[in-house]
């Protein structure tokens, strides 16, 4: 059975930095982009990356909200991250070849997008505030104040995430079927920015060394 291994890394030791000297009363509001940001990646141990000599990258990005693929973009960040994609790959001795030249492995990167709805009750909000309201001065003395409702609010947050997948297209035509091999995940603020793309991919492939033909440039 096939073991699967996954490495998570927090950019930065600022929270426990600002814990300790006591800098900041709540140092995740002090946090920068760049350490907001966190890098997951994930891999098949078992496969041996060094048997692979090519790839072939999607030439767009999939965007995907709660679960389906609504579009194929190509933005000035999609591009960003695909040529970053490249010369990490091509740093690790990989060479780029078209898809219909039989690439080892396929690359697709993916936007996603996730929208989470809730409700927020403020079952004695209005009690409280009663008193600042006074019926005698609307002409209503000895009338009581109320609202025959809970107060509430309905707020959406809408997460988003980077996610870039490897899979093994060499051996794809004798099992029939296309296995993952490799997958890197980046959430955090401002993720999607162009300027960014270089060093958030770089953070992955950090993260994953045996990703490698054994003729790293």
């Amino acid at each position: 059975m096939k073991q699967k291994k996954m490495f998570l890394a927090l950019f930065g030791a600022i929270i426990g930095v600002s814990l300790l000297t006591g800098c900041s009363k709540d140092p995740l509001k002090n946090m920068t982009n760049e350490e907001s940001r966190i890098y997951i990646t994930n891999y098949d141990s078992t496969i041996h990356f060094s048997s692979f000599n090519t790839y072939s990258i999607a030439d767009s990005v999939a965007v995907i909200k709660n679960g389906n693929l609504q579009k194929r973009t190509l933005s000035e960040s999609d591009a960003a991250f695909i040529q970053a994609v490249k010369d990490n790959m091509n740093a690790r001795g990989y060479q780029p070849v078209s898809n219909d030249a039989h690439p080892d492995l396929g690359i697709n990167i993916s936007k996603v997008y996730n929208d989470q709805t809730g409700v927020i009750s403020y079952p004695s909000y209005w009690g409280y505030y009663n008193q600042f309201w006074d019926p005698y001065y609307w002409g209503y003395g000895g009338y009581d104040y109320y609202f025959p409702y809970v107060s509430y609010s309905v707020y959406q947050i809408r997460e988003g995430a980077l996610s870039i997948e490897m899979v093994d297209l060499k051996d794809a035509g004798s099992n029939k079927k296309i296995e993952g091999v490799w997958s890197g995940l980046i959430r955090g603020e401002a993720i999607f920015d162009a300027s960014t793309a270089s060093s958030q991919v770089k953070a992955l492939f950090d993260q994953s060394p045996y990703i490698s033909t054994g003729s790293i440039q």
